[in-house]
């Protein structure tokens, strides 16, 4: 294939006296007038590609249709009123709806889709006053992780003018007549998209006045790289402040008079909190506690107790729901979901419909029932309403598919890794499928962060199955699948076990015969976009067709570019000898050679300041430097997109279509 000029500035610099040559270093200048030029010449090259696939057409129609039904999602209880998603098809962002009581009208809340033309505007509901009369939200653009915050009257339905911009990662916790919040210092003009930001700040908001006149609550100056959040307990008497200074690991004090009150020191475990009770505090702990526990801290006296001790099940989440604590685990990473007193008693479980996942567990005094989402393989977001006294599961609002669920099944496998770890995977396929090797398969897995791959629903998913496609989810190293343990066995100086159990999991499928190498497609995003790029290098005549999405690629920069800092504790600090030494071996950017590369679709878009566009031209560029094979190697960029949350139905609609005709052209 002919690519566009992807121009080399040739760059070499020494590294702890390693030569490292960077000549693509000029795409990290996201104003640079002649990356704008390659990314539309990149795209055409692309699309060219595409429009070559027979059928590509037929599989956006079907796509269309199946991505067109009335579909539910996040799910919120604020005193008497319920607040849920809802699209009746396709929309391009679901709206919220709000009701009173089970059977309640629903009125229109908030409607993203009236806040531009094509969809790029996604809206996410935050902290709630503490008498239930205000909302705050989070208003992004385009996917960009800056967001602004607004806030509407759940009594009259209207939006207030208050708007905070230049805020990320944030919780807005109510006190008296505003609330707090953390926000970052404008960035420069033409930097917003990927300037490092550093030195998080906490303010505290009255409403009805501008941002400028906010107050100052906490600043770190002498630790810029850290994260801080807040939360006012229910009793309106002290704020927890939790900092972190990076991914993982929470440092947690209670800020009284001004001056702040250490509890849990350090960030060599996670302390992730839960809500409050009084002047009681909950939150889910690693602290000698790999498959964590859930603790008590309270803010008068800052002692902390142990609520629910650590068992062989790992601990996901917990929610405190009117005078109960509902926390779901992993056994064998399927869900369970169980129900205990705030002392710790077991009261029982929350049955759920199969091998899925459940969130969004939310309630308040006025009801018995405790709501929640839950959503498969199969099939999309139901929501449920759980009743404490009669012990029973019901639908409180159904997704309406135009399919039978009944005909696919999702079973798990396991499969030894290099090292003899066995690795779980679940397996979603049609009923009857033969098994004879020659089944279109596709592998996606994440593998980091403490993050599990749990069940999540896909229209695209149901279509590639109805194609006689088998879709698997490998829970490699690096996630929560099993703790704190099995996180840390994936990250830092062990990251090479990642790679390692996607191969072991890949060669297991094609030893069982549910795929061949010559229809075995790859895919992961983020970290997993990471992942994509070392097995390509590693192992490129394992799979016939790689996904790439929106990845970090160049291991030895990712830290300089916004939030990238935060990562350093997953992958080690590239600027320290032994990191350096660690990370260049498995950096995707850096280790391209010359050999034959399977076709490879590479996905990223240009608001994505989360992991900034720069790692995935780089190293596409690089690819098709160095490519000897026949198969195509190309970029698809999004534009007016970002990481990936908040993507319109019209735009999901599209790259899962160009992912699909793409991959089924080499693989079916």
């Amino acid at each position: 294939m002919k690519y566009p000029n992807s121009s080399k500035a040739y760059f070499v610099e020494e590294i702890f006296g390693t030569s490292v040559e960077d000549s693509y270093r000029w795409m990290e200048n996201e104003t640079d007038e002649r990356l704008k030029v390659w990314i539309d010449e990149q795209n055409k090259v692309t699309q060219s590609v595409l429009e070559q696939i027979e059928g590509k057409d037929q599989i956006k129609e079907r796509l269309k249709s199946l991505y067109n039904y009335p579909k539910y999602d996040d799910v919120r209880v604020i005193g008497e009123n319920i607040i849920y998603q809802y699209n009746d098809g396709l929309n391009n962002q679901s709206i919220y709806y709000i009701q009173k009581g089970l059977d309640g009208q629903a009125k229109v809340l908030l409607d993203p889709n009236t806040l531009s033309e094509g969809g790029t505007v996604a809206i996410d509901l935050n902290g709630a006053s503490k008498d239930n009369r205000y909302l705050a939200y989070l208003q992004a653009d385009a996917g960009s992780d800056w967001h602004e915050i607004r806030i509407i009257d759940l009594e009259t339905l209207e939006i207030l003018e208050d708007k905070l911009e230049w805020v990320k990662f944030t919780f807005v916790s109510w006190k008296d007549h505003g609330f707090y919040y953390s926000a970052y210092e404008k960035p420069d003009e033409d930097k917003a998209l990927s300037q490092k930001n550093t030195n998080m700040k906490v303010y505290y908001h009255v409403l009805g006045q501008s941002q400028d006149q906010d107050v100052l609550v906490y600043s770190d100056d002498d630790n810029p790289l850290r994260y801080h959040s807040t939360f006012v307990t229910e009793d309106l008497k002290n704020l927890i402040l939790i900092s972190r200074q990076g991914t993982y690991g929470s440092q947690v004090g209670v800020l009284k008079d001004h001056k702040l009150e250490p509890v849990f020191e350090g960030f060599d475990t996670q302390q992730i909190y839960i809500n409050s009770k009084g002047s009681k505090a909950y939150f889910i702990s690693d602290e000698q506690a790999e498959n964590k526990k859930v603790v008590c801290l309270d803010t008068e006296s800052l002692e902390v107790s142990c609520i629910i001790e650590e068992s062989d099940d790992n601990i996901q989440t917990a929610h405190i729901v009117r005078d109960k604590l509902i926390v779901t685990y992993l056994k064998d990473v399927k869900s369970i979901v169980k129900v205990y007193s705030l002392q710790g008693d077991y009261m029982g479980d929350i049955d759920l419909p199969g091998i899925g996942t459940p969130f969004n567990f939310t309630s308040s005094d006025n009801y018995n029932q405790v709501f929640f989402s839950y959503t498969s393989y199969i099939s999309p977001t139901t929501l449920f309403a759980y009743d404490f006294e009669l012990q029973r599961t019901g639908v409180f609002k159904e997704s309406k598919i135009s399919y039978d669920s009944s005909d696919y099944i999702t079973e798990q496998i396991f499969s030894k890794s290099k090292d003899g770890t066995m690795i779980p995977s679940f397996v979603t396929y049609k009923k009857g499928t033969s098994l004879n090797g020659s089944n279109p398969t596709m592998l996606y897995a994440y593998g980091g962060f403490n993050n599990a791959v749990k069940p999540n629903f896909k229209p695209s998913v149901i279509y590639f199955i109805e194609q006689g496609g088998i879709h698997v989810e490998a829970g490699i190293r690096g996630g929560s699948e099993y703790g704190q343990a099995w996180h840390k066995d994936g990250m830092l100086f062990k990251k090479q076990n990642v790679f390692d159990d996607f191969i072991s999991v890949a060669e297991d499928l094609i030893q069982r015969k549910y795929t061949s190498k010559e229809h075995l497609a790859a895919s992961g995003r983020s970290n997993g976009g990471l992942l994509m790029g070392a097995i390509l290098n590693q192992r490129p005549d394992l799979f016939k067709v790689v996904f790439p999405i929106v990845g970090v690629m160049d291991m030895l920069r990712y830290h300089r570019f916004t939030v990238g800092w935060g990562w350093a504790v997953e992958y080690g600090n590239p600027e320290e000898k032994e990191h350096f030494e660690n990370i260049i071996k498995y950096s995707p950017y850096h280790n391209i050679k010359d050999k034959d590369y399977p076709a490879t679709m590479v996905l990223t878009a240009d608001h994505d300041d989360r992991v900034v566009p720069s790692h995935s031209f780089k190293y596409i560029s690089r690819l098709q430097e160095t490519n000897t094979s026949d198969y195509p190697v190309i970029i698809r960029i999004d534009k007016d997109a970002g990481h990936g949350a908040g993507k319109s139905v019209e735009k999901l609609m599209d790259e899962e279509s160009d992912k699909l005709s793409f991959m089924l052209s080499y693989i079916k």
